[in-house]
């Protein structure tokens, strides 16, 4: 099973601002003091049509649906957190923490794929757990290792133990589980998405080790990466600040790899950090700088990767 796609999903925001209701446990969101809520979203869109510029550039399938503007969804430009896409046909719809973020699920996306030639053979609805207040968001809480069979989950009031084990056997991965946490005031706080302190591509992870505080937690996370060969490249809290652990590593023409980062994160690496992904793939960042400032999330964020089979694809 390919651990990198070609074809991604993203939603161009229309209302977007820092949502109220993912502020309570996303301690990365902050107000941009002095812009209106017109400039914010302007901004947001510019920098997400440079965005998918860069990725179409090189290759990259990217299917980009506009939100409505009839809902309130200030977070509808993160859509790895309430879908994901499996080779078997399988959609997964997840929970959502925040009650307006439930909104962001559409049918008509589904349809838009199907238009684009993508297989969908089947609908998993974990999402009703929501109903008692149970939460997975996607890829956000989920980082799946697909060639390995493994999925890493940092546990969060948005990511559920059972659930997690649940979608483990559904799906045939081993969990690996434990707790990130960041600081918070002075104060050891519960890391929101797993996605936010780790990225997995194909022979690499990019980790915040140090976020893990438990040593046992930490020897298990560190050692399954390295029972797989993957090249450890450990990152900062502060770079975790940066966004530095929000990479996804997609392909563009001819199967080259790249690794998605925002400019903040990619300013935030070391010299020998960037050489070390420079191994790997190569590296494609861009401003998001209001997106991660109101979101809370930055590029992998925004990319709902499509491993759908595709009718009349040549095997």
């Amino acid at each position: 099973m390919k651990q990198t796609t070609n074809a991604i999903l993203m939603i161009r925001p229309v209302a977007f601002r820092m949502n109220e209701q993912t502020a309570v446990n996303n301690y990365y969101q902050k107000v941009l003091d002095g812009l209106s809520s017109d400039t914010v979203n302007a901004k947001a869109q510019q920098e997400f049509d440079a965005f998918v510029e860069k990725l179409r550039a090189v290759g990259v399938d990217v299917t980009v649906v506009d939100d409505n503007v009839e809902t309130d969804t200030p977070d509808s430009i993160f859509p790895n957190n309430w879908i994901s896409f499996h080779e078997n046909g399988d959609v997964v719809l997840y929970p959502m923490f925040a009650e307006n973020r439930r909104l962001e699920r559409r049918d008509d996306i589904l349809d838009i794929l199907e238009e684009k030639d993508f297989e969908i053979s089947n609908i998993v609805y974990y999402n009703t757990a929501e109903e008692d207040g149970i939460f997975l968001e996607g890829t956000g809480s989920l980082l799946l290792d697909r060639g390995n069979g493994k999925v890493y989950c940092a546990l969060s009031p948005r990511a559920d133990e059972e659930l997690v084990i649940k979608f483990s056997k559904n799906f045939a991965y081993a969990p690996v589980i434990f707790k990130a946490y960041q600081t918070v005031n002075r104060e050891r706080k519960l890391i929101y998405h797993t996605n936010v302190m780790m990225c997995l591509g194909e022979t690499f992870a990019v980790i915040c080790a140090d976020s893990i505080d438990d040593e046992k937690e930490r020897k298990m996370v560190l050692d399954n990466l390295k029972e797989d060969k993957k090249e450890i490249i450990l990152i900062t809290e502060d770079q975790v600040n940066n966004f530095a652990g929000n990479m996804l590593e997609v392909r563009g023409k001819d199967d080259k790899r790249y690794i998605a980062m925002s400019a903040s994160a990619h300013r935030s690496l070391t010299p020998k950090q960037i050489a070390q992904l420079e191994n790997h793939a190569e590296i494609l960042s861009s401003s998001l700088d209001t997106i991660e400032a109101c979101g809370g999330g930055s590029a992998r964020c925004m990319m709902a990767e499509v491993f759908l089979p595709r009718i009349n694809s040549i095997a």
